[in-house]
């Protein structure tokens, strides 16, 4: 059985502007990553990333059927403004049993629950990013050599979420 990383994305441009490179290091660590974003995208810039996708709202109907992953990434704006992926978070949390990581403004709420960490890209998913961010229509975007989230569990199931200097 391979690990299942699943991405809960508002667009497919914050995916991979946020999470990007560490989507392509574990699709290459032979990880099995879905994006989930609304069903109107251009989904050709996770692709690149070699990240399968769904739709999201269909993922979030059935979100008690599907089997759990080992790491679930959100977009902090979708847990702030979805009850569903609130509720999904907070499950995962108390559980325990699922690394639970997130991009974007911290949280309050979650302040005792998330210690910051990053992931260092490796030079391919750097390069894969720059394509994936202009696939994107992006523009001119760096790539940053680091990527910082909020995680649920101090230790990454793969190691690759170090805690953040």
């Amino acid at each position: 059985m391979r690990y299942r990383l699943d991405v809960v994305s508002p667009t497919v441009l914050d995916a991979v502007r946020f999470a990007g490179g560490w989507i392509y290091d574990r699709v290459m660590a032979g990880w099995d990553v879905t994006v989930l974003v609304g069903r109107d995208e251009d989904v050709r810039p996770l692709q690149i990333l070699g990240a399968d996708t769904l739709d999201l709202e269909s993922v979030l109907a059935s979100w008690e059927q599907r089997p759990h992953p080992q790491t679930v990434a959100v977009a902090a704006d979708l847990f702030g403004c979805d009850d569903r992926v609130r509720r999904g978070v907070m499950g995962a949390l108390d559980q325990g049993a699922t690394e639970v990581t997130l991009w974007g403004t911290p949280l309050p709420e979650l302040d005792s629950s998330v210690d910051s960490v990053q992931h260092r890209l490796s030079a391919a998913a750097r390069a894969f990013k720059a394509q994936a961010l202009a696939a994107a229509d992006a523009g001119a975007e760096g790539v940053s050599p680091v990527e910082v989230f909020c995680s649920g569990m101090m230790a990454s199931v793969a190691a690759d979420l170090v805690p953040a200097s």
